[in-house]
Formats: C-alpha cells, sequence, structure tokens
C-alpha cells in the first residue's frame, strides 16, 4: 500500500513538473515572439506607439504627427529635459541619484516621486502599459537597457519628444505645438516650451490653458532652471 501511494505521488510530481515546464516554455516562446525589435529603431520611426494604440482602443481622438529633431525648437528639448532627465546625457538608462532619493523619501512617508529616465518613458510608452506589476517593471529594464545600447542619446531624446503625451489625446511636440500655439514646434518660443514640458508629469490635468497652481509653480520652476542650463546646447 504504501509502495502504491509513493508511486502515485511520483507520478503526479511528474505530470506537476511536466505542466510546470511545459507553461514556462510556452510563456518563453510568447515573449520571444513578440519582443519589440529595438534596433529597428535606429532608422525607422514606430508606426504607432503602446500607449496611442491603448487610446485609440477605447475610442478617444488621438493628434500625433511625426517631425525630425532637427525641426524641433531647442528651447522645447532643454525646457523637456530641466523637467524631466537632467541627468540624461550623463547615465545609462537609470539614474541611481533620483532613485536613491526617491527610494528614501518613501521610506520617510513622503509622497512618491517619479524616478523614471526619458529613456525608461519611452520603453513603457511604444511597447508597454501603464501597469506597476513586477513583470512589466522587469520586461521595461530590458527594453531600456536595449534602447540605450541600440540608439543614440540623440535618437532615444527625438523619438520620446514625438511619442510621449503632451495633453489628453495630444502625442508628439508637433501635435502639440500646433494644437496649443498653431505653430510648428521649430518655432516653440522659451515660455512656451516650458509649458509643454510642464505638462508631461500630468498631461491630462497639465496642459496649456488650464488654470492649475501646481501647473503654473511647474512653469516656473522651469524656466528659473533653464537659466543656468546653456551647457546643454553642446548635446543638441
Amino acid at each position: 500500500m504504501v509502495r502504491k501511494k509513493k508511486s502515485r505521488l511520483r507520478r503526479c510530481l511528474r505530470f506537476a513538473f511536466v505542466a510546470l515546464a511545459a507553461a514556462l516554455l510556452s510563456t518563453g516562446l510568447v515573449v520571444v515572439l513578440t519582443w519589440p525589435d529595438v534596433g529597428s529603431l535606429t532608422e525607422s520611426n514606430p508606426e504607432s506607439t503602446a500607449f496611442i494604440d491603448q487610446a485609440r482602443s477605447r475610442g478617444n481622438d488621438v493628434e500625433w504627427q511625426w517631425v525630425a529633431a532637427e525641426s524641433i525648437s531647442s528651447d522645447l528639448k532643454k525646457a523637456v529635459l530641466v523637467a524631466e532627465d537632467l541627468s540624461f546625457f550623463n547615465h545609462t538608462g537609470f539614474d541611481t541619484h533620483e532613485i536613491r532619493i526617491a527610494t528614501r523619501e518613501a521610506l520617510q512617508g513622503k509622497r512618491v516621486r517619479g524616478a523614471s529616465t526619458i529613456t525608461q518613458q519611452l520603453a513603457k510608452n511604444l511597447w508597454l502599459s501603464p501597469s506597476r506589476s513586477p513583470d512589466r517593471k522587469l520586461r521595461e529594464i530590458v527594453l531600456t537597457r536595449q534602447l540605450e545600447r541600440h540608439l543614440s542619446k540623440q535618437r532615444i531624446l527625438e523619438i520620446y519628444l514625438n511619442v510621449v503625451e503632451f495633453g489628453p489625446g495630444i502625442y508628439g511636440v508637433e501635435a502639440a505645438s500646433r494644437h496649443y500655439y498653431g505653430i510648428p514646434a521649430s518655432d516653440l518660443d522659451t515660455e512656451q516650451a516650458a509649458r509643454l514640458a510642464a505638462s508631461l508629469p500630468r498631461p491630462s490635468k497639465w496642459h496649456p490653458g488650464v488654470e492649475s497652481r501646481g501647473y503654473d509653480g511647474s512653469v516656473l520652476r522651469i524656466l528659473n532652471l533653464l537659466e543656468d542650463c546653456d551647457w546643454l546646447e553642446k548635446y543638441l
């Protein structure tokens, strides 16, 4: 009787092991088959993004127009770097200093601050979802590494400025510039650039035309920081 029980147990364990191995193999195969070709972005522009597709699937109107990097105001580029990732040209995808600060403030019970770099945000916008699940975060880490390995910093910034949301349904700086100011992105002045850059953390609520003390304070902060950031010109 004992031998029969042990035999049944071994068969159950073997079955469970085979089932688990098959599940892991299937999951891995799906990931491999659906993993994006990051290197193709060195020469090709994305035809859409995960966030744009999600907006369209909900029936929302989308404004999006691609523009080359040289047709984007340098004031806008600097304003976005100041607002989102001032160390962009000095890190390899992750800002460890910002991560340490965010972690310390979270442990102190303060409001959680964002520590994502422009490269991380680009990976999320292009291929992922707003979810904060461990699986999604792991994919973001790998894709961020691949973006930094395959693309130049200038190319990463160009794609980011063309796909990030600047207001409800408004993606990319060209669409935003024409929507809010009626001009191409190449003609944006410093204040206009600061107002667009300030919308990035909360595009659904913060954008040119809204009345918000928080938004106005962010615009002022960006304008003040820009006064000491002429050194960014050498990268743009």
